[in-house]
């Protein structure tokens, strides 16, 4: 044995001298947060994300027993070594090389190199190359056990011991995805690693030794479970307590206390993924979504997938609590997550008028990303966004599109009082189209109004948005150019949910695209907000792993139409709401300020919906069916009421609480001659 001994010591003083005595430590995989933010400022968790639940905590963050539990019991002669037990490395070697099985021996320096070799792997965003590159660093071998001390003393030339001993505690893994004495604290006694007592540290140490035997949230283990008081962890626990006895780290009396304490988990799960957020999932996965798109988050899809796998990451959401308690409890009171042979969905967005930050989102499905929930409650698809935003096709609007015609009209020069000819008929003739060119319909297109009383040929633009006429709407498409229609209507920020150009036919002017609520929520924001529309952002604030803020995405305002033409559209929409088609929502809301507002519903009732907003808050509500075959919601009951009528008791729950919170101003007046 001394000979071997001795031919080893040579090699590795060799290997010392000609490898690399650097070691790059690199980032470490840690959780990720969402947040919200409390009315008095404080962040409110809505989920965490990780692969590895990890928080890296300072030196004076961790509790004085866990190190000293940790050099104890692990390796005694930290503070005077160079990196590297040279003996027991050696008994280690001698044993690799044996019998081809890897032995202790290992410093904390040198656990803590391999820990670093291996978390290197993880920055990988190539699976195939990380599994190699993690084979590589924990292979059974002496030239890895080599590399490890060479890496280890070149280590301690670089850095103090108090700061490789922080390190180590928080890379070092206790059991399943635990990683790092604060998360190991969090999980296991529900408390921070500031806060450890004594036999918390010892019992915490003892899981690092072997994870899989020592852990402390399996309470049916035979060996170590609840029943027999932990025994393999109470063991290892006071065989710890013990060495920091025999090295003084401890008094007699503090060690005999320790050893008689009981082992008492408080196995606190953490958060991770959307679902945790409960009601708040599909905001959440909006975020995450958000993020993995960002060019600020990585500068490509690659480097932002491996970013938001390392983690780290404390993300400020632009979420109301207040708007979005009552989304989720207006939701659950008024639609069903199941409804007989009908797939229904019932959606919310509440977008902040002139900042485009997102207040509110609620749909009536459980969240889930999971193949194992295949209920009709759960949905993984988030209603209210566009398909590349991990949300839908987008649903048809119906008449709540008609503002766009409305500001194409008014924009040519006509007034809310000019009359067109809205004679129901077959065969509706010419229309003119910039882009395409004249577009004849013949017999195909032939519209009618939701009401049998809309029997009069002529009415005016104001009276055609209040009673919501179809046939006055495509009157008035006739005397306009469709083309530029759909250019009015994308100057607001309307585009497909899927990602199609907008269709511009005559039947679009009715609502056919199928949007998503949330777009139209931005749109009817930008109405309110003097015709200057802000795109929808998630985000308010972006802190790095180091605590550096990241710059979050930007809401990009622009004028869609002049502020007179806002005006005139704001005009017709406020006398939808107090003599029009949303009395209903207009007279339930409390407190009332200055609002706009527009209904709509799509062919056989099958989807219906209420848009509006105040000069603070534009908010969008619909029940829609989901795989676009649905029940006639004016025959159809849940357990509030009419289905149909569903919209009218959400919105105005909606803009109640956002009226109290936020106020409202009136709205601009347009000018004299757009409305005589």
């Amino acid at each position: 044995m001394g000979v071997i001994a001795a031919l080893t010591l040579a090699v590795a003083i060799t290997v010392i001298v000609t490898l690399p005595d650097d070691l790059s430590i690199g980032r470490l995989s840690q959780k990720s947060n969402v947040y919200a933010t409390a009315n008095d400022g404080s962040p409110v968790l809505l989920a965490s994300f990780y692969d590895q639940n990890r928080v890296e905590v300072a030196s004076d963050a961790i509790s004085p027993f866990v190190k000293d539990a940790a050099t104890s019991a692990e390796d005694p002669g930290f503070y005077d070594h160079g990196g590297v037990d040279i003996w027991g490395s050696l008994t280690g070697l001698v044993s690799t090389v044996v019998t081809g099985s890897a032995r202790g021996g290992s410093s904390i320096t040198q656990q803590y190199v391999k820990n670093v070799l291996v978390q290197k792997c993880e920055v990988l965003s190539d699976a195939d190359k990380r599994s190699e590159c993690y084979d590589a660093a924990t292979e059974t071998s002496a030239g890895r056990k080599l590399t490890e001390m060479s890496l280890a003393i070149g280590l301690e030339k670089k850095s103090s011991k108090a700061d490789i001993l922080r390190q180590y505690l928080n890379i070092t893994g206790f059991g399943g995805s635990i990683y790092g004495i604060e998360s190991a604290a969090n999980y296991y006694f529900n408390t921070t690693a500031a806060a450890l007592t004594l036999p918390q540290a010892a019992s915490l140490v003892a899981i690092v030794n072997n994870p899989v035997k020592f852990q402390l949230d399996k309470p049916d283990s035979e060996t170590n479970g609840a029943a027999n008081g932990y025994a393999a962890n109470k063991d290892r626990r006071d065989y710890i307590l013990g060495e920091m006895l025999t090295h003084r780290k401890i008094s007699t009396a503090d060690h005999d206390a320790a050893v008689a304490a009981p082992i008492e988990p408080a196995i606190t799960e953490p958060s991770t993924g959307c679902q945790t957020a409960d009601g708040s999932a599909y905001f959440c996965d909006l975020v995450v979504q958000t993020l993995r798109d960002d060019p600020a988050f990585g500068e490509t899809a690659a480097i932002r997938a491996a970013n938001f796998r390392l983690g780290g990451y404390n993300v400020y959401t632009t979420l109301d609590l207040d708007l979005q308690k009552e989304a989720e409890v207006t939701m659950a009171e008024n639609v069903p997550k199941t409804f007989d042979d009908w797939d229904v969905g019932g959606v919310i967005s509440s977008v902040g008028v002139g900042t485009g930050r997102v207040l509110a989102m609620a749909q009536n499905k459980d969240y889930s990303q999971s193949q194992a929930d295949t209920g009709a409650n759960f949905t993984g698809v988030n209603y209210n966004t566009d398909l590349g935003q991990g949300g839908s096709n987008g649903f048809q609007p119906g008449s709540t599109y008609k503002v766009f015609t409305l500001a194409e009209w008014l924009k040519a020069g006509h007034t809310l009082g000019d009359t067109v000819n809205s004679r129901d008929r077959s065969d509706w003739g010419v229309f003119q189209d910039s882009c395409n060119g004249p577009q004849a319909y013949g017999t195909s297109f032939s519209p009618g109004n939701d009401s049998s009383s809309d029997d009069d040929s002529y009415y005016s633009a104001l009276e055609s948005t209040v009673g919501s006429i179809n046939t006055g709407y495509i009157g008035m498409a006739k005397e306009l150019d469709l083309c530029n229609i759909r250019k009015t209507a994308e100057a607001f920020g309307i585009h497909r949910a899927d990602g199609d150009a907008l269709e511009q036919g005559a039947s679009s002017v009715l609502g056919t695209n199928e949007i998503a609520p949330l777009t139209m929520a931005a749109a009817y924001a930008g109405i309110a907000n003097k015709g200057v529309t802000c795109t929808p952002i998630v985000i308010d604030r972006i802190l790095g792993p180091d605590g550096t803020e990241i710059p979050a995405p930007k809401s990009a305002c622009t004028a869609s139409v002049q502020p007179e033409i806002a005006a005139g559209m704001a005009y017709a929409m406020q006398r939808v709401l107090t003599d029009g088609t949303a009395t209903a929502s207009y007279w339930a809301t409390s407190p009332r300020v200055p609002m706009i507002g527009k209904t709509g519903t799509t062919d056989g009732n099958l989807d219906t919906w209420m848009s509006g907003a105040s000069t603070k808050v534009a908010t969008v509500v619909g029940v829609v069916n989901v795989s676009g075959v649905g029940e006639d919601q004016r025959e159809t009951y849940f357990d509030s009421g009419e289905a149909a009528r569903a919209r009218h008791r959400m919105w105005p729950d909606m803009m109640s609480v956002a009226n109290a919170k936020f106020g409202g101003e009136d709205f601009a007046l347009p000018p004299r001659s757009m409305t005589r």
